[in-house]
């Protein structure tokens, strides 16, 4: 190039296709990036959520069973030589070589020396019966000064040549047993001196007592109640004696045990590891691992016992039957991400359809265009895809990153990848002939719909076949599918069977006076120039989002229920509060329980477990009576659906000494009531005669009675028990909020007044004194996992489908230059009617958008509206509908429920409606935002348009 005065100027250069793209539409760029960073996100932070869920749970899981099931025991019996020192030593070895291998937790590790409760036989302490003298055991317990705190006295020195040892308790239990300081403890005969005594130095309070350290260590913070099979109940409890005192437990019984144990710490234990974790427990308990354990100790008679190998198995049972359903949450998102990604890419390509036909007409070549496009979209989906990840992996720790890293790159390639191969596609067609090409897209996809009707098909057969969620069983990339497959279909079946109904409707409301309704409808039944075939990426997006979030809030619901179903069965009402058979609930307790706020219906029950039923044969069989008010124990009964039964029948006619008691029988003992009159020995010797008032299968006060049982009315009767006083308080509440439970106290004092109404979630269910049962949800591991994938997964695919459309601004030229009074029946106020119509009633039945214009359309308003947001709703109600039955939940509830889960309405309604408001509210701001933005522009003179 020369300049006017002949001089050479500088060469034109062509200006760089990506720079001159992004300064042309930088607002789509910028759209584009922050649709990718947040696909991206979510892609790479659905695997990292559902690792971090199935940690917490098996952590929550393993950490509920305590600190005794979860160790490595080991015992080697006490030796005379034995020190403090030595004791340290082995711990050490035990720890470095299991340390290795799994994780420990340090908190927990406990050793020491004790030995099996001696009766204590010094005449004034508490027994609970004439031949039962309170318990003790002595121990050496490493660390003990650090958890408690000495109350009174001194701590225990070295024990003497000849005397008493010297030894420590618990303030609470020496106040139960009626232990004083100084006191010296007669244990009978046995000790180097002939008689095994102990004297008292001192008293300690435990600083906590519900530290899961003192889980298995005997019962070093107050009298535990022992109960006898055969009414021998008895008060134990737990002395300390001084390290330097060891060689004397040597003379305390037969059975004096060293003992180490080695806690595994949950918290630090992974999913995906919990096969590994259980090949490297085994060989601890009876391998090479043992042997060598046997040889670094140099103790030959060490033993290692767990019972870690079967809490793992269960734990891993749980895992993979709950991986099988939580795997449907981030499917449905997998799906409706794809969507809304290639929506995103068929959008872009309508809007920028003139340039490709002006780089085609232009000689460009498909390759060329092509990798111009990959180009200047690397420029903005590969930064967002980048900082998606990288935020996703910050945000998201957890120590397992491949699956993340690959979730991210497959959405990265999707969203690189969808718009130029659009453009491909939309190149290719232009150069296909008319006549004979356009029967040949047609026939492809017409075989690529059916071909996913098949699979979809297959995938349902398949599911209803092998079932999904069973113990044991692992995911199945076909069955976790299936709902997603069935949301295709169905979005498919709606976008082909939509435009013809609405075509039909069309007509029907052509002669109406509403004008909105008609364009709506109109729009629905047709595209921008008059064909019939429509893209169904906006209905298969909501009707992914939609199925997949109405099938997990099915599970969820269904099992919420069924735990609290199963919980309440399992405890006999809402709350059940129990004491032992020597004690009773007071009149007063019963009276103030059941006007505790909440509660609707509570009775007091009797249980004798020693009771004898004889049958007209005269033959004895053990049984357990039950005594209760028969109103509210058929209330209760019928509240919980366990051996519903007529209170009238059982209530029966007062009558005098001799006259029958109506009774309820268990089943079991159904055969023998058909002659004679059934009787019920009694343990005070007498017979309580007894007429059939009916047969149960169950009883609320028994939710697991292991023997025949009898239910009879409270009242005087001849025959009555000898206390008539109830040991058992059962209630059934309005509203149940469980809290998080505390474990059993089983020393907790013989008052049954200082019994409380607290739910037990994660605590273990005893019968100690004044011990409640509340019917809290069975405890199924509260999978995260599941919650979360299920509610974050469709949920926010849900979310990201309704994504603003493009219908508004395209058609806002008419709006703008239509006058209010233009067409009759339309007043200014209906302004938005129009685009609501159009696309509010749209989002649950699937929304249309045109091949060539790009603009978003649906059914139109009116009463058809409401039968279009159906459309989504009626999907996910048939997925749990055909697959339902295939799911068994029991492993989630924590009890056997079989296939319980069915469609329910509010789980399937909730996320129809939601997204049905969020695309209307979406679509009205946009009609909004659009208006005033272009009002001036449409109605400026000389517009050409």
């Amino acid at each position: 190039m020369t300049t006017e005065a002949g001089t050479p100027g500088p060469a034109l250069r062509p200006a760089h296709w990506v720079r001159a793209r992004l300064r042309a539409s930088p607002l789509a760029a910028l759209f584009t990036a922050a649709l990718v960073l947040v696909t991206v996100f979510l892609a790479a932070a659905f695997p990292r959520v559902a690792d971090r869920n199935a940690d917490a749970a098996l952590a929550d899981y393993v950490s509920h069973q305590g600190i005794y099931p979860t160790s490595l025991h080991a015992a080697s019996r006490a030796r005379p030589t034995d020190t403090a020192d030595g004791l340290d030593a082995v711990q050490r070895e035990l720890v470095a070589r299991v340390g290795r291998e799994l994780p420990l937790s340090r908190s927990g590790l406990a050793h020491g020396t004790r030995t099996a409760f001696n009766d204590m036989y010094n005449p004034g302490y508490a027994r609970l019966a004439e031949e039962t003298a309170p318990g003790l055991s002595l121990a050496y317990l490493h660390g003990l000064a650090d958890r408690v705190t000495l109350t009174d006295g001194t701590w225990p020195g070295n024990a003497p040549a000849a005397g008493p040892l010297p030894i420590v308790l618990s303030r609470t239990a020496a106040d139960t047993v009626g232990i004083k300081l100084g006191d010296v403890v007669d244990s009978g005969t046995g000790g180097p001196t002939g008689r095994r005594t102990a004297v008292v130095t001192g008293f300690y309070r435990v600083k906590d007592p519900l530290d899961p350290f003192w889980d298995g260590l005997g019962c070093p913070d107050r009298a535990c109640l022992n109960l006898g099979t055969n009414g021998d109940n008895r008060w134990r409890t737990t002395g300390f004696v001084d390290g330097a005192s060891l060689s004397a437990l040597t003379g305390w019984g037969q059975t004096v045990e060293d003992f180490w144990r080695l806690p595994v710490d949950p918290g630090s234990l992974r999913a995906d590891r919990l096969d590994r974790i259980r090949a490297a427990v085994q060989p601890f308990l009876t391998g090479q691992a043992a042997t060598a354990l046997v040889a670094a100790t140099k103790r030959a008679d060490l033993r290692i016992s767990s019972f870690l190998p079967d809490v793992l198995a269960r734990a891993a049972a749980r895992y993979h039957a709950a991986m099988a359903l939580s795997a449907i949450g981030p499917a449905g998102a997998a799906g409706v991400a794809t969507v809304v990604l290639l929506l995103a890419a068929v959008l872009g390509a309508d809007r920028r359809a003139t340039e490709i036909r002006l780089l085609y007409a232009r000689g460009g070549s498909r390759r060329g265009v092509v990798l111009r496009l990959l180009g200047e979209g690397a420029v903005t989906v590969l930064p967002a895809a980048a900082l998606g990840t990288l935020l996703a992996v910050l945000l998201l720790p957890t120590p397992r990153w491949g699956h993340a890293v690959l979730a991210a790159l497959a959405a990265t390639l999707l969203a690189l990848l969808a718009f130029p191969a659009r453009v491909a596609l939309l190149w290719s067609r232009q150069r296909v002939a008319r006549g004979r090409g356009r029967v040949i897209g047609t026939l492809r996809r017409v075989i690529g719909e059916l071909a996913v009707v098949a699979v979809t098909v297959v995938a349902v057969a398949e599911v209803r076949r092998r079932g999904v969620g069973h113990a044991g069983s692992d995911v199945d990339p076909l069955l976790a599918a299936a709902p997603l497959l069935l949301a295709v279909t169905g979005g498919l079946l709606l976008a082909r069977i939509v435009p013809v109904v609405f075509g039909r409707l069309t007509a029907l409301t052509k002669r109406g006076r509403g004008l909105i309704g008609f364009l709506g409808l109109a729009r629905a039944a047709r595209d921008g120039s008059g064909r019939r075939r429509r893209s169904p990426l906006p209905v298969l997006a909501l009707l992914i989002a939609v199925t997949t979030t109405g099938f997990g809030a099915t599970v969820l619901d269904t099992v919420e229920h069924s735990r609290m179903r199963a919980a309440r069965a399992a405890t006999g009402g809402d709350i059940a509060i129990t004491v032992p058979d020597y004690a009773t609930l007071p009149e007063s307790f019963t009276k103030a329980a059941a006007e505790l706020p909440g509660v609707r219906t509570s009775t007091g029950v009797r249980v004798d477990s020693r009771a004898l039923f004889i049958g007209a044969d005269q033959d004895y069989t053990k049984a357990v009576l039950v005594v209760a008010e028969p109103r509210a124990y058929a209330e209760i009964a019928r509240s919980i659906g366990a051996g519903e039964f007529n209170a009238a029948k059982l209530a029966g006619a007062p009558g005098g000494a001799d006259t029958p008691v109506p009774a309820l029988f268990s089943r079991d003992l159904a055969g023998r009531l058909a002659t004679g009159t059934p009787k019920v020995h009694l343990l005070t010797g007498n017979d309580l005669l007894t007429t059939v008032a009916g047969v149960v299968t169950a009883t609320p006060a028994l939710p697991d009675p292991g023997l025949p049982f009898v239910v009879v009315p409270a009242g005087p009767r001849r025959a009555a028990p000898a206390r008539t006083r109830p040991d058992e308080q059962v209630a059934r509440r309005r509203r149940l909020r469980p809290r998080p439970g505390q474990g059993d106290a089983p020393g907790a004092g013989p008052d049954p007044a200082d019994g409380h109404h607290e739910a037990d979630r994660g605590g273990r269910r005893g019968r100690g004194p004044g011990h409640p049962r509340a019917a809290s949800r069975v405890h199924g591991g509260q999978q995260p996992r599941v919650r979360r994938a299920a509610r974050r997964g469709p949920v926010a695919a849900g979310r990201r489908a309704a994504v603003p459309v493009r219908g508004v601004r395209r058609r806002g030229v008419r709006p703008a230059r239509r006058p209010a009074d233009a067409v009759p029946g339309r007043a200014r106020p209906r302004g938005g009617a129009r685009p609501v119509a159009d696309h509010g009633s749209a989002a649950p039945a699937g929304a249309g958008t045109d091949h060539r214009r790009g603009t978003a359309t649906g059914p139109g308003g009116g009463r058809w509206r409401r039968s279009g947001r159906r459309g989504g709703g009626l999907v996910a109600a048939a997925a749990v509908g055909l697959l339902g039955s295939a799911f068994d939940i029991s492993t989630l509830v924590g009890a056997e429920v079989g296939n319980a889960l069915s469609p329910t309405v509010v789980p399937v309604l909730l996320p129809t409606v939601g997204l049905a408001l969020v695309a209307c509210v979406a679509v009205v701001l946009e009609a909004l935002v659009a208006g005033r933005r272009q009002i001036a522009t449409e109605l400026r003179a000389g517009d050409g348009r």
